[in-house]
């Protein structure tokens, strides 16, 4: 073909082209246009099927919410006259199932046009439910937004007292960023984790329990972990998440020394391995074992102390108040390692009224030891474990516990033994006997005022 041929074809193809993009440029624009002028919801603006949606939320019909949210008039994120959405209702009245289907079609979680701007996230804090809070998140709600009195749904669910959700949203680590490390990235041959351990390493990420007896027990419990190749590689990789949130923009010291932490935990079990034959059950006992005077183990807070000690960002604002509250307590006293750890990372306080697991810190325990009495389980299997070193100090424990209860026996008696006698000019306090019989005090009682009455009437005189 000529040259000149082929330069008018191309000509021709660059106008034909130019115009094919022009045409989708303006269909672009047209379509973006169409968008901007749909109308968004408005508050109060309800058809009569969303107005039905309302109420069946409120009453639990998960099968007649479905059925609503298949009609055309029904909009998942339709507003009522308050600016909350469906989800924002199901949230708040702590219907979980509800928020499951809403969000399966579409709901929108950070949706901010309530009158206060509160967001779903808010309300499932508020409710108190730790499942719908952990599902707002899981759906990538945003954990920063303030409502109007600058308040986040952290600080929020804080305020009424629900620290269960308060724990969660301060821990919440998602699926997708831990995800990342099992994919090769760059030149790797191979991820950095392998697929089948993102799983439990994220069931340990997720808990708020940070006794190390409780992470070693998850690191036991499943055999795709308890092997020290595998953990080798679960704690690089908590160290990369762990550098990743000092030095990106916001940083995230928390986070950080949460992964650290867990790292450490990691690394305790794997060289645990190497070294002996009988698993993990070795350092389980190690952890536990107590000091035979008040049953305290030591062995655990000097290495929840140790593992704060290794965090290598010295300049962390939360290391040095970790070691100011943590250095001048002497070991046995309070507040242990533990307790502030927790409390700095998961932001549970340590006046909540719970009880918590002796052997693994699990909250909610419950079954108190038959003979001392003084220490709590939250099973069977708990309560075999830590017998071998609570037995040395459960006779210790029961005399104290008695010898309590005497002088608290004793002191209530005092205090309910007290009446005033009379004497020439002054009233003099004895003790009486509580079983007396009411007649006989009510005559000490006329004796008084008769007593009184007189030493008035003579200064009168």
């Amino acid at each position: 073909m000529p040259e000149h041929q082929r330069t008018v074809i191309t000509a021709t193809n660059a106008v034909l082209i130019s115009k094919s993009v022009f045409d989708l440029f303006s269909f672009s624009l047209g379509f973006k246009a169409v968008i901007t002028n749909m109308s968004a919801p408005k508050r109060g603006d309800l058809s009569s099927s969303e107005k039905e949606l309302f109420q069946v939320i409120t009453a639990g019909n998960v099968q007649e919410a479905s059925r609503l949210l298949g009609c055309k008039d029904v909009r998942v994120n339709c507003l009522d006259e308050y600016g909350m959405t469906p989800l924002m209702h199901a949230a708040y009245k702590g219907k979980a199932d509800m928020c499951k289907l809403l969000l399966q079609h579409g709901a929108d979680v950070n949706c901010n046009e309530h009158e206060h701007g509160y967001t779903a996230l808010m309300f499932a804090g508020l409710s108190g439910n730790t499942e719908i809070t952990w599902m707002m998140l899981d759906a990538g709600a945003e954990t920063d937004v303030v409502n109007s009195v600058g308040r986040t749904a952290a600080q929020m669910a804080a305020f009424v007292g629900q620290h269960d959700c308060v724990t969660v949203i301060n821990n919440f680590f998602s699926r997708a960023r831990l995800d990342y490390y099992t994919k090769p990235q760059g030149l790797e041959k191979e991820p950095k984790l392998p697929p089948k351990l993102a799983g439990p390493l994220h069931k340990i990420i997720m808990s708020t329990n940070l006794n190390p007896v409780k992470i070693v027990l998850l690191v036991n419990d499943n055999p795709l972990l308890a092997e020290v190749e595998a953990l080798d590689k679960c704690r690089r990789v908590m160290e990369l998440i762990c550098e990743k949130c000092i030095k990106q923009q916001d940083m995230n010291e928390v986070l950080a020394m949460k992964m650290h932490y867990i790292s450490c935990v990691l690394g305790k079990c794997a060289s645990f391995l190497k070294d002996r034959e009988d698993k993990l059950d070795g350092l389980i006992k190690s952890l536990l074992k107590s000091r035979e005077s008040d049953g305290f183990p030591v062995y655990q807070e000097k290495f929840i102390r140790e593992c704060i000690r290794k965090f290598p960002y010295c300049d962390a604002t939360l290391l040095q108040q970790l070691v100011r509250s943590i250095a001048p307590v002497e070991i046995g006293n309070d507040p242990t390692a533990l307790s502030v750890l927790t409390q700095a990372i998961t932001g549970q306080v340590g006046f909540m009224d719970a009880e918590f697991c002796t052997s693994c810190g699990e909250k909610g325990a419950d079954k108190r030891c038959s003979i001392c009495k003084m220490v709590i389980y939250c099973n069977q299997a708990c309560q075999k474990m830590h017998w071998f070193t609570h037995r040395k100090v459960c006779k210790t424990l029961q005399e104290q516990r008695e010898k309590q209860e005497a002088e608290s026996a004793k002191l209530r008696m005092q205090q309910s033994k007290v009446l005033f006698f009379p004497s020439n000019n002054t009233t003099t306090i004895s003790q009486y006997d509580s079983n007396e019989e009411p007649e006989i005090l009510f005559c000490y009682a006329l004796l008084l005022i008769v007593n009184v009455f007189k030493a008035t009437l003579s200064k009168l005189l």
